[in-house]
């Protein structure tokens, strides 16, 4: 088998197959299109197939509008949009990528979305509220033939949508990044999470916690493991999403006072608003990290395994057309 190639072009906007040893398997007749979002995730995913990847160029006129292109005259086989729903610009130019697609002639169109903007309004909380999250994935249907996501909020978001739909877990990616890291305890932020931390425990061979919040007064919280004793510990606190990061200082710092050695916290999403980044990285966190569902500077932990896997599965199944 030879290894994977990935990555050199003549065309800006193309990437074409240099060698890549990680991983060995069969290529799939596909052609991967990278979002103004996703660029690096899609080239990496191109790059774990041996497919074609084409980067849509997307720029914006004077009045702000949205306007892409595919590079080549035609496309004629299985295609697979790579381009997160967030922030609002985004979703402008995944229909735009969507439509463009077809005209060219795709086949199939799977799209792969890391984050998926607006999942967090999948019910009416007050009234005259819209249902954001049916809303986005009902017009995300329109143009496509399957859909993946990667941790999403809450998986009944995914019955609305008018096609196949899948939620992969970024937990193995997770775990493997960490595996040689010398962590002691995987901790969740809360309860609600704890399911997250229990995966990534198991996957390691650790074990695993929440955090909760004790009230000591009337204006003292403590925030401590539920159950386990973190002094002298290396402990890896995981999350789906980290958007103020408010909560993660908080727990680090008393994590901190109550003896752990070190404190490294990894997300899915790294939403991080404002200066989070700045705040997490120059507070007690010793190692900062997210997926690279949303591109930053600490998005080091790849989930394009993940996807490749997916899109191999689906392959077999003939959801994707096989050589």
């Amino acid at each position: 088998m030879h290894p994977v190639l990935y990555m050199k072009a003549d065309d800006k906007n193309v990437c074409a197959p240099v060698t890549y040893n990680k991983l060995q398997h069969i290529p799939v007749r596909m052609i991967v299109i990278g979002g103004s979002s996703s660029r690096d995730l899609a080239k990496e995913l191109a790059m774990i197939l041996e497919c074609k990847c084409i980067l849509a160029s997307s720029t914006r006129f004077p009045d702000g509008e949205c306007y892409t292109r595919i590079e080549g005259e035609s496309l004629h086989d299985d295609v697979v949009i790579v381009q997160n729903t967030y922030p609002d610009t985004s979703i402008i130019e995944m229909l735009l990528i969507q439509d463009a697609a077809k005209r060219m002639g795709a086949k199939k169109i799977t799209l792969v979305i890391p984050y998926f903007g607006y999942a967090r309004q999948d019910r009416i909380f007050k009234p005259g509220e819209p249902e954001s999250a049916k809303v986005m994935a009902r017009h995300l249907s329109l143009a496509c033939d399957r859909v993946i996501t990667i941790d999403i909020h809450k998986e009944t978001v995914l019955k609305n949508f008018k096609c196949p739909a899948t939620d992969l877990k970024a937990s193995g990616a997770i775990a493997e990044y960490f595996a040689d890291k010398g962590i002691d305890i995987v901790l969740a932020p809360d309860a609600g999470a704890a399911d997250r931390a229990r995966d990534i425990g198991e996957r390691m061979k650790l074990p695993y916690d929440h955090l909760e919040k004790i009230r000591i007064s009337g204006t003292e919280v403590k925030i401590a493991p539920a159950r386990m004793d973190c002094a002298g510990k290396n402990i890896l606190i995981v999350d789906d999403i980290i958007a103020t990061g408010g909560t993660i200082l908080a727990a680090t710092i008393q994590l901190k006072a109550a003896g752990a050695e070190s404190v490294s916290v990894a997300c899915t999403h790294g939403v991080f608003t404002g200066d989070s980044i700045q705040r997490l990285t120059g507070s007690q966190v010793d190692v900062l990290l997210s997926c690279n569902t949303l591109e930053s500077k600490v998005s080091n932990i790849s989930v394009a395994g993940t996807v490749a896997a997916e899109l191999m599965k689906g392959k077999k199944k003939g959801l994707l057309r096989k050589f």
